[in-house]
């Protein structure tokens, strides 16, 4: 499946089933609480599949796969019939109507829990918090290469990924965290990560190169993929090689190589290599010489390039047992939901960008993306997304459950419901607000596609 194809199949898969249990937990209250529902639509548009059950309900599928709806009866969107009066959905107290509008938002709170649940059942491959370079700020800050990542400002990290999400979010704040390490040589140490040091300006997705922490799995061996014919290490050096140290100084990947190469080239001297070939160690002495780049400039090399290494191997599963898996997924679920309404919050003042805010494409992106890296990725992510809805459905925004619960909870404060006027002037500027929120997403998704 390619690409293009894989993103439309799971997004259509992810958005089914997380609209599906929204929309259920609207339907199940409201009829546990005696409301009559007219439709359930899963997507919008023109119907794909329409059944009419015997509980009266049609239950729909339409062909716009970007939400749904739960249609109840209810005297201000049509003429109800005497004897279904009761039955109404506007005809219900202020708390029922509360209950059922919360039920979605709820709904999808649960699945997020289960899901996760899920992922932590199956185990989750990732890779260790392990450093392999240090630069930028973190060198500043005293960190080392083997440095061992265990908690980020007091937040545990068992593997990169949890790292790599703590790092992004401290470094919006631009404060200095405390980040504990166990160090190459096993010792538990606390360091100060001085992220207020950080460059004006550098944006979310470009935090962790700032910080200059990159990780172990993340870097390649030096391992030699080909020798120039004409180079100084011809003769001496073969592909598969792998070069451990040069002058006495460990070389944990290429990038380490130039420095002590061109150390030695304008020396005059020879390079004193220690190689890995077959199991065993050897040692060879290359002497630098001047070499041209593609672009015409200079270089001290020996004529070797690195070899493709491909994707490395997972080094960390997060796994737990069923029940331990139980206070793991609430407790997940919980950070989760602390971080996401805390980037709410830094975009609203400007502490993060609006580039956070996505749509569909980015999100059949990432839908395909997970997909492909193994069962526990995906359940992971339909739980993120499932907690996004719930939060974005929360907020106070009219036309969404959450500036319905608002219209519920002044109607208490008042003790009768808002005027039709009041009403339609909120449905308006809700509507104003997520035409402009879609088309932040929509210009978003656009601009992450040509990047």
């Amino acid at each position: 499946m390619n690409d293009f194809a894989g993103s439309v199949f799971w997004l259509i898969v992810s958005l089914g089933l997380l609209v599906t249990f929204h929309e259920f937990g609207h339907f199940w209250v409201a009829r546990r609480f005696g409301v009559k529902v007219l439709r359930f639509s899963v997507g919008f548009g023109k119907p794909l599949w329409t059944k009419h059950g015997k509980d009266g309900t049609e239950y729909v599928i339409a062909a716009i796969p970007l939400g749904g709806y739960v249609k109840m009866l209810d005297e201000r969107e049509g003429d109800v019939q005497e004897d279904e009066l009761g039955r109404a959905f506007n005809r219900k107290s202020v708390w029922q109507r509360i209950a059922i509008v919360a039920a979605g938002p709820i709904a999808n709170l649960l699945l997020c829990v289960a899901l996760l649940w899920g992922m932590f059942v199956v185990g989750r491959p990732d890779f260790a918090p392990d450093i392999g370079r240090v630069q930028g700020v973190a060198a500043e800050s005293g960190f080392k290469p083997g440095d061992h990542l265990l908690a980020i400002d007091g937040r545990p990290t068992p593997s990169w990924s949890e790292a790599g999400m703590a790092l992004i979010t401290s470094s919006l704040d631009r404060q200095p965290v405390t980040v504990e390490v166990t160090d190459a040589g096993g010792q538990h140490r606390e360091r100060i990560l001085h992220l207020e040091r950080l460059p004006a300006g550098v944006k979310e997705r470009e935090a962790l190169g700032a910080i200059g922490l990159v990780p172990a799995h993340a870097i390649a061996p030096a391992v030699v993929g080909e020798v120039a014919t004409d180079g100084p290490a011809v003769g001496k050096l073969q592909a598969g090689d792998r070069i451990l140290a040069v002058d006495g100084q460990v070389t944990r990947d290429f990038e380490a190589l130039p420095t002590p190469i061109t150390a030695a080239g304008e020396a005059g001297r020879a390079a004193q290599l220690r190689v890995e070939r077959d199991g065993q160690q050897l040692t060879v002495d290359v002497t630098p010489r001047q070499l041209k780049r593609p672009d015409g400039a200079t270089y001290w090399g020996i004529g070797i390039a690195a070899a493709q290494t491909g994707n490395p191997p997972h080094t960390a599963l997060l796994r737990h047992g069923p029940l331990a898996a139980i206070p793991a997924a609430f407790s997940e679920t919980w950070r989760l939901a602390r971080d996401s309404v805390g980037m709410i919050g830094r975009m609203i003042s400007g502490r993060a960008s609006t580039e956070n805010v996505s749509g569909p494409i980015t999100i059949a992106r990432y839908a395909n993306a997970s997909a492909d890296m193994g069962p526990a990725w995906f359940l992971n992510f339909l739980a993120l997304v499932s907690l996004s809805l719930a939060i974005i459905n929360l907020l106070p925004i009219p036309m969404l459950d959450g500036g319905h619960l608002l219209y519920y909870l002044i109607e208490l404060a008042k003790g009768r419901p808002l005027g039709d006027r009041a009403m339609a002037f909120g449905q308006y500027i809700g509507l104003a607000f997520l035409a402009c929120l879609m088309g932040l997403a929509f210009y978003n998704d656009l601009h992450g596609l040509l990047r």
